[in-house]
């Protein structure tokens, strides 16, 4: 059998990362099983689905490289195709007008009472209901109505549709049938429109069925048919409903698994009757778990970024995020993290895709990120970095050839492109201090003192080489009574502002130790920082 997934958004902003995970899934899952993996842009939401949105969405797609075979389908197109199925379910009974004869009237799904040779339903037992005293029980061809007495002694009205309730006998106080429901008269209460209230109603029985099927990530599932309602597919405007034009293109794309979020595991058991209907095998599915935060809660803008476009403003890398993405909720089944493509391509099985939520960690995706980072070509790096960098002004001033030694430095404590504003030290004088910093390791009057020495011999040698700077450090130190490497956090501070950064002997070769001699005079001269 061929072997077809799908991704059909409905593009109405930007890309949520829980949306683009699926589209991950559904695209690793197609390549490792050699299928078509197609796409479907769901825009019958006119007013938000726009051309911008729908830009958005390509473009995200194209920069996380998630290619997909043959044409897009637009959901839009295939309104009348929706609209003809509709009108033939009406016409073979498997639909029906809310109101017959009225303009502008609903068209219903009718779940079939006589269901029981369908592969996905099965009987459960018989199943019996005590109503609430004095409350109506009515029944038409939309289902039935009751009402029940919850454990808080509340009344609750209940309804569902008559295929739920196969073989129905209601009783009355006296234990007497006052009414059946059966295949005898399931085609007269079909086209009773007006509901028929069943006086004196204390009980009912009916043999209980369910829908069920097999879900690759989720296991085996069930729910009750009398828990289930016949289903809107005509709006009163005329337009489908998701639910019809959901299926019918799934069946005009003949896509054979749906792996999609686990908030549609709810119309996957209306979606099989409507398979049914259209004489359509039903696909296999996945339903995956939703992402959430630190507190166990769906992930969302409050959380940080949610967004795709956010993390790609934020200078992380496609790869890395697609590398995170795809390990957000699945393993391949060993410790590896860091995986190319292909690799995870090749170890792709969705049937190792967790149960349960999977919280999105951004300090682990950082850290992907900086991983990718430290092992790209430096060519590679230092120019996205350059071109990264045109967004900040200290760029405009900045020399490349200058810029490309700073890049060779900064790689590898380069976690994301964003950091690589907290470079602007190297090709500006005017130092922006860390204040903590400052106090901390700029108060001491030795180091002072001993820092003004290095400035000293700086200034006679201001082209020096890593290692005579370090050799420098070392005999300054000596000669003013310091531990060795004590002078070279003070030394950071005067000369770049920071507490953190590349190597020191490094860093002050880079600047240019003519340079490091200006800056630390003129951090001296400060005084005590407050």
């Amino acid at each position: 059998m061929d072997f077809r997934a799908r991704f059909a958004p409905s593009p109405t902003g930007q890309v949520h990362i829980g949306n683009i995970r699926t589209a991950i899934f559904n695209w690793l899952y197609t390549r490792h099983c050699g299928g078509e993996f197609l796409l479907r842009i769901e825009d019958t939401d006119l007013e938000r689905s726009t051309k911008q949105a729908i830009d958005a969405l390509f473009e995200c797609m194209k920069w996380l490289g998630l290619d997909y075979d043959g044409e897009v389908m637009y959901q839009t197109s295939q309104s009348e195709h929706h609209k003809q199925a509709a009108r033939d379910l009406v016409a073979r009974g498997c639909a029906y007008e809310l109101n017959p004869g009225q303009p502008g009237s609903p068209v219903l799904f009718r779940l079939p009472y006589d269901c029981d040779s369908f592969p996905f339903v099965r009987a459960c037992g018989r199943v019996r209901t005590e109503l609430a005293v004095d409350a109506p029980f009515s029944i038409s061809r939309a289902g039935l109505t009751w009402s029940v007495v919850n454990h808080k002694g509340k009344t609750v009205e209940n309804a569902a549709g008559l295929a739920g309730f196969k073989d129905l006998r209601v009783f009355d106080g006296a234990g007497n049938v006052i009414f059946t429901l059966d295949a005898s008269n399931i085609r007269e209460i079909e086209a009773l429109v007006e509901p028929k209230v069943i006086a004196g109603a204390a009980a009912f029985e009916f043999l209980r069925r369910e829908v069920f099927f097999h879900d690759l990530v989720k296991g085996d599932l069930a729910k009750p048919l009398d828990g289930i309602k016949d289903l809107v597919i005509i709006r009163s405007d005329g337009s489908p409903v998701f639910h019809l034009a959901n299926v019918c293109d799934d069946v005009t794309q003949r896509v054979t698994h749906i792996v999609r979020g686990d908030d549609h595991v709810e119309n996957t058991y209306r979606h099989l009757f409507l398979f049914q209907a259209l004489g359509f095998t039903p696909p296999t599915y996945a339903h995956l778990p939703m992402l959430v935060n630190a507190s166990g809660k769906p992930y969302s803008k409050r959380d940080g970024d949610a967004f795709v476009g956010d993390f790609r403003e934020k200078g992380f890398l496609p790869e890395a995020l697609f590398n995170y993405l795809s390990l957000l909720g699945w393993s391949p089944g060993d410790n590896r993290e860091k995986m190319t493509r292909q690799e995870l391509v090749e170890a792709f099985s969705i049937d190792r895709a967790q149960r349960s939520p999977a919280q999105f960690d951004l300090v682990k995706l950082v850290n992907m990120n900086g991983m990718y980072l430290a092992e790209m070509p430096l060519a590679r790096f230092e120019s996205e970095a350059w071109d990264f960098a045109g967004r900040w002004e200290w760029r405009a001033s900045a020399s490349r050839e200058l810029f490309s030694k700073v890049a060779a430095l900064m790689q590898t404590r380069t976690k994301t492109y964003q950091d690589v504003n907290a470079w602007k030290y190297f090709f500006c004088g005017e130092l922006e201090y860390d204040p903590k910093g400052f106090r901390k390791l700029l108060s001491d009057e030795t180091t002072r003192t001993a820092l003004a020495a290095l400035a000293d011999i700086f200034e006679r040698k201001p082209s020096m080489n890593e290692t005579e700077v370090e050799q420098t450090l070392r005999e300054v130190e000596s000669a003013h009574g310091m531990g060795a490497c004590r002078l070279n956090q003070p030394l950071r501070v005067a000369v770049t502002g920071v507490t953190v950064g590349g190597s020191m002997y490094e860093t002050a070769a880079v600047i240019g130790t003519g340079d490091c001699a200006s800056r630390i005079r003129k951090t001296l001269a400060l005084g005590s920082a407050s």
